[in-house]
């Protein structure tokens, strides 16, 4: 099962709006999933994401938390209250883990087609060969 984290990666805030300052309007918000098979070297990575913006109406009346007050869990509360189907989302991002590990579709080679074998390219090995020239005149010392 991945481990998934909802992250806030922006808020859009007017500076005022009516007696209040810096009230968040939008926040820009990313679901992102990941999950690691095996272990040791045979261990595989795999992840997903999916993001999005939720916009909020200026609060009303005496509910209003300062900007330098508010928390990423508040935030998601916005966002999920607002219509955002946490549940949806991280379905999705399950799923586009679970699509990598086990593949719906993958793309095989044209069966009419002989197989391509990559084979890297021998390079001939040479024995290095040392060459001493003969000392020019500048070289030897007077």
């Amino acid at each position: 099962m991945p481990t998934l984290s909802w992250i806030i990666e922006r808020l859009l805030v007017k500076p005022t709006e009516g007696t209040l300052t810096d009230v968040v309007i939008t926040a820009d918000w990313r679901c992102n999933g990941i999950e690691t098979i095996g272990t040791g070297d045979d261990a595989k990575t795999y992840s997903g994401t999916c993001y999005g913006s939720a916009s909020f109406a200026p609060p009303s009346g005496s509910v209003f938390t300062p900007y330098l007050d508010l928390k990423p869990e508040q935030i998601l509360g916005w966002v999920f209250a607002g219509g955002v189907d946490q549940k949806a989302i991280e379905l999705n991002v399950t799923q586009q883990i679970a699509d990598q590990i086990n593949p719906p579709v993958v793309c095989l080679p044209n069966p009419w087609l002989p197989p391509v074998m990559i084979v890297p390219p021998m390079l001939p090995q040479v024995e290095p060969v040392l060459v001493a020239d003969q000392p020019v005149s500048a070289d030897i010392a007077a």
